[in-house]
């Protein structure tokens, strides 16, 4: 365990301007990220009495190897900083504010030239339009069925809309009248579009607007003696009063805004948001956050503010002009600065008093400790088993310690074909998916099978895993100095500059690919697999790496050199643990596989035609959709394909004819059939 201060900077050394700090392990990873007004005052209070400092703050410091600083000018300045190097380095003492559960949202898929109303979750992608989250994908889906009565706009995936294209008919929902059918052409992009800014600006809460029109339009009709087209916008009506019934209604005065609230104790914190837009609840999220030490209420309120509204890719639109929360931060003028910046216009952050406000801001206060209570209990469940699993691991493996990461192999293939193996990580009994790869094996002669593949890519994997590290070392000895302390005038940690960390790429600075070696090694299979992963291993020179096979046949476990498995009980965490390692692992290994497949079977029967690249191969697709369908195509109606000439169509038609049957005389020169 590392002392803080033996890297600890020389007194003096540490400017006295705003700036960001960046904390580092022994291996180069960085584990901290934050900023202070004063850099000297802030990282000064780390190295202090360790029995003094929180308990996550002590675990950090002695963690640590190395700490390094970049001034800057100005406090906003070090906000957008610290937020960029979050997101980069992903450190995991950081506060990271993790879904207590993933929510839906409704999404417009502006982007596309005929936009598409759906559930969506996870990570907002740019050129989508959100409204939510919403609590149950449930509500959206009834939403949508309200709403699409009266913007028939296209909720259909690409797949039913292409199809629906080639065929010329529409879905059952653009017969009885809930899709405008731009498929097939009933409306123009256009007018779809038009469709779609209507359906956005009644969700934005532009809703008394489009309810005037709805009966203005009625009452038009009526007395124009056209009923039945009254009696429509009369259902119409109603469904946008049902799907207005489904929102609450907290501010009369229309307020955009969002609420925030925690709930804390001395090691976690809980945060609930309702998103306010026309003085409605338009949605709701939660997140429950490690605390890395003494922070106030008001910190955890400049973090939450500052990580939440910077993943927001929409040019700062979903950014509400008013923002309440608990508790004002210190640097709260500084906050809304930054979030001004980003939205384009004024936002406001504030302590709700009275009103209202003040009781919504409680309701999402009880939610949030309610949220706060229900982690704990699920999460205590899962630490407690978790840590059992890796207890029961080390003892009946007989590891010198618990296996805190595990790598695991697996092979997929089809009768020697497209064969492709993934490696899957575990850390603390948790899939880290970001350390996830996958690889393409070459070699499908006779006689290879699940065996060398096996050894194959545990070979490709540690043989660059001991590139690595070599290279490290011929980079620290030839270059001490490859990477200096940015903008500060002067190094974090004694008079030299630090030397490239271990396992850190010098060029981008995140970690190598292969960096970190694991203390377990499952490979799915029985004694051949991990006789074989072993021979790799000892021909590498590698004996601080644990090896174990899992059969699938009856669970056993295979030691290197056992003749007989290990047969840990059905009831085991351990052996819990490992299933889900190696049924991760194989999940991975068939999805790159079944990638790999369908690539290979769409253009296998194109490959080889003269003239017929990559980009053509992609127009053909786009064009007919199948292979099928280019087979029943004819030389003229392969010509239209943008960039496909008739000698080339002519001789796709002779290649797809001879892979079924016997090949047609085609001319060439004419691209008739002879």
């Amino acid at each position: 365990m590392p002392d803080p201060s033996t890297y600890r900077p020389a007194p003096g050394t540490i400017p006295l301007e705003p700036g960001v700090y960046k904390f580092r392990d022994e291996r180069g990873r960085v584990i901290y990220v934050g900023k202070a007004k004063s850099l000297r005052q802030r990282l000064n209070s780390y190295f202090a009495d360790i029995a003094g400092l929180h308990q996550r703050t002590r675990q950090m410091v002695t963690t640590a190897a190395s700490v390094e600083w970049t001034v800057v000018r100005t406090e906003v300045e070090a906000l957008q900083l610290e937020y960029n190097w979050i997101k980069e380095f992903d450190p995991r003492f950081n506060v990271r504010y993790r879904d207590d559960k993933s929510y839906p949202s409704l999404a417009v898929t502006l982007y596309e030239e005929y936009p598409r109303l759906q559930v969506m979750r996870g990570p907002k992608r740019k050129g989508v339009r959100y409204f939510g989250p919403y609590s149950h994908a449930w509500a959206i889906r009834e939403t949508l069925d309200l709403l699409t009565r009266v913007f028939p706009a296209r909720t259909c995936s690409a797949g039913v809309f292409k199809r629906a294209g080639q065929v010329g008919r529409p879905c059952l929902l653009g017969y009885i009248g809930k899709c405008s059918a731009p498929c097939v052409g009933r409306v123009s992009a256009d007018e779809h579009r038009d469709i779609v800014d209507e359906f956005c600006d009644f969700m934005a809460g532009k809703t008394d607007t489009m309810a005037r029109r709805l009966e203005r339009e009625m009452v038009e009709a009526s007395g124009n003696l056209e009923f039945e087209r009254a009696a429509r916008l009369r259902d119409d009506l109603g469904a946008l009063n049902r799907a207005l019934e489904k929102q609450a209604v907290v501010f009369g005065d229309g307020t955009d805004a969002d609420v925030v609230a925690f709930a804390e104790d001395e090691l976690e914190a809980a945060v609930q948001v309702f998103h306010v837009r026309g003085g409605r609840v338009r949605g709701q999220r939660g997140w429950v956050v490690d605390r890395l030490d003494e922070m106030s209420t008001g910190d955890l309120v400049e973090q939450f503010l500052t990580q939440f509204y910077g993943l927001f890719t929409d040019g700062g639109e979903d950014i509400p002009r008013e923002v309440l929360v608990p508790v004002l931060p210190d640097d709260a003028t500084v906050l809304e600065e930054w979030l001004g910046e980003r939205r384009g216009r004024r936002v406001s952050v504030r302590v709700p008093q009275r009103g209202d406000k003040r009781a919504l801001a409680e309701t999402v206060a009880r939610n949030a400790a309610q949220s706060l209570n229900q982690h704990k209990l699920k999460r205590a469940s899962d630490l407690t088993a978790r840590s059992r699993a890796l207890d029961e691991l080390q003892e009946s493996l007989e590891l010198p310690s618990a296996p805190l990461r595990i790598e695991c192999f697996d092979i997929s293939h089809v009768q020697g074909t497209n064969v492709v193996a993934s490696m899957v990580v575990f850390e603390d009994g948790l899939p880290r998916k970001s350390e996830y790869r996958r690889f393409a094996l070459r070699d499908t002669s006779e006689g290879t099978g699940d065996v060398q593949w096996i050894a194959e890519v545990t070979r490709r994997r540690f043989a660059r895993y001991l590139n690595d590290q070599l290279d490290e070392g011929a980079d620290a000895d030839s270059d001490p100095g490859a990477e200096a302390v940015e903008s500060a005038g002067e190094p974090g940690v004694g008079d030299a500059p630090p030397a490239v960390p271990s396992g850190i790429d010098p060029a981008t600075g995140r970690p190598k690919k292969f960096a970190y070696p694991p203390n377990l090694l499952v490979v799915d299979g029985g004694a051949p697999q991990v006789a074989a992963a072993a021979a790799v291993l000892a021909d590498l020179g590698i004996d601080d790496v644990a090896l174990v096979g899992l059969a699938k046949r009856l669970e056993e476990v295979w030691l290197p050199g056992q003749p007989y498995p290990a047969i840990l009980p059905r009831t085991s965490e351990g052996l819990y643990l490992l299933q889900r390692v190696r049924d991760e692992a194989h999940r991975f290994a068939i999805t790159y596989h079944r990638q790999k497949r369908s690539k290979a079977m769409t253009t296998s029967a194109l490959d080889g035609i003269p003239g017929l690249g990559e980009t053509r191969r992609k127009a053909l697709m786009k064009r007919f959709g199948s292979l099928k369908r280019l087979r029943a195509a004819d030389v003229t109606e392969i010509v239209e394909v943008p960039g496909i000439g008739r000698r080339t169509a002519a001789a796709i038609v002779a290649a797809l004819a001879a892979e079924g049957a016997a090949a047609p005389a085609v001319n060439v020169t004419t691209g008739e059939v002879l």
